[in-house]
């Protein structure tokens, strides 16, 4: 599942101590890591490496690749910070507020697609959102669903203050939305499926209405896609084919999809209802189109200021520019002198024109 964290202090500790490494001129190389945790965008990743497409790829290339299964998003993140990894999948805000506010340079080679209502607010016995004011809402502080409500809020003219967050595991919010101190939570698929199936419960928000702003990612150490370009495109060859292969009509794309619902812990309709609220970008002419559009800018000028607030760009960061992060068109918001996070299209540019 899609975890975030609210560790990101100790893993900025961490990481300062892998700068020399993660952070320097990587080195040509053969071997190569990547690091994936489960969340339907994410799902096939586990299958391409199941299934030999990960192989296929590598080989073309003259590389290996291996691809991890991560139970705890938050150690993923953690073990490609520490240089461990050379990629993981991740969202668009806690590339920013981890590796990249960790100093460690980070490219965004695949943007695979952004939440379109797996992300949810939602209130017990109240159907207008309105009615949040005044309430406990439980969250997992810091994360995904905590930017979400701050946008909820936003759209609906009140702030933060109006609210008190509680900080809950996300492991724990189908739990605790079932007793009578809490009434309004936010999270993620599968959880916001489950608390849905409560007759007491209403979604008044959810990340639809903000589109493109969760965006899931696949990223690389930076140093190490410019000293191994193979590398970047060998993942880029591998996400489109396992893409065409699932979204294609027939008993394969089926078969495919029923393998990512077992690995997920649903089944081919709870995927699918998953993937319903998913805008996936299949083709990589959308993928490219979407990372080069002005919404990539607006909304990490909304991400970088929130993480702002929320103290999480790093110790001693004294405004939102402190970490830059360069845009499709080589533009910068923030420090053009601390550039740590890069929305780099080529990649996905040569997959949409078959030069990989």
């Amino acid at each position: 599942m899609r975890k975030t964290r609210f560790l990101s202090s100790l893993i900025l500790a961490g990481s300062i101590v892998a700068l020399s490494v993660a952070g320097a001129s990587a080195a040509p190389k053969k071997d190569f890591k990547v690091a994936w945790s489960i969340y339907v965008g994410w799902m096939p990743w586990g299958y391409a490496a199941d299934t030999g497409i990960v192989k296929k790829w590598a080989d073309k290339y003259g590389i290996t690749i291996e691809v991890k299964q991560f139970n705890d998003y938050v150690e993923s993140i953690n073990q490609y910070t520490a240089g461990s990894y050379d990629a993981v999948t991740i969202t668009n805000m806690d590339a920013l507020s981890i590796p990249a506010a960790g100093g460690v340079d980070t490219t965004a080679v695949i943007v695979g697609d952004f939440s379109n209502g797996n992300d949810a607010v939602i209130l017990k016995d109240k159907k207008d959102f309105a009615a949040i004011k005044g309430q406990k809402v439980n969250l997992v502080e810091f994360s995904v669903s905590h930017y979400l409500l701050a946008r909820a809020l936003e759209s609906n003219k009140l702030s933060e203050k109006d609210v008190k967050v509680v900080n809950t595991s996300d492991a724990d919010l189908a739990a605790a939305y079932k007793t009578a101190d809490v009434t309004a939570v936010v999270t993620w698929n599968p959880i916001v499926s489950e608390i849905l199936a409560s007759p007491d419960a209403h979604k008044v928000f959810d990340s639809s209405q903000i589109p493109g702003e969760i965006m899931d990612l696949m990223v690389a150490n930076t140093a190490v896609v410019k000293d191994n370009p193979n590398f970047a495109k060998a993942l880029v060859g591998i996400w489109y084919e396992t893409m065409a292969k699932m979204t294609a009509e027939g008993a394969d794309a089926k078969a495919a999809k029923e393998a990512m619902a077992k690995a997920s812990g649903t089944d081919l309709a709870g995927f699918e209802s998953q993937l319903a609220s998913t805008k996936l970008f299949s083709k990589a002419t959308d993928a490219e189109a979407f990372t080069k559009s002005a919404a990539i800018g607006s909304t990490m000028d909304r991400v970088r200021k929130f993480l702002f607030d929320k103290d999480l760009l790093g110790k001693g960061a004294k405004s939102a520019d402190a970490v830059g992060i360069e845009l499709a068109d080589k533009s910068v918001l923030g420090d053009k002198a601390n550039v740590k996070l890069r929305f780099d299209p080529s990649f996905m540019n040569a997959a949409a024109a078959s030069k990989l």
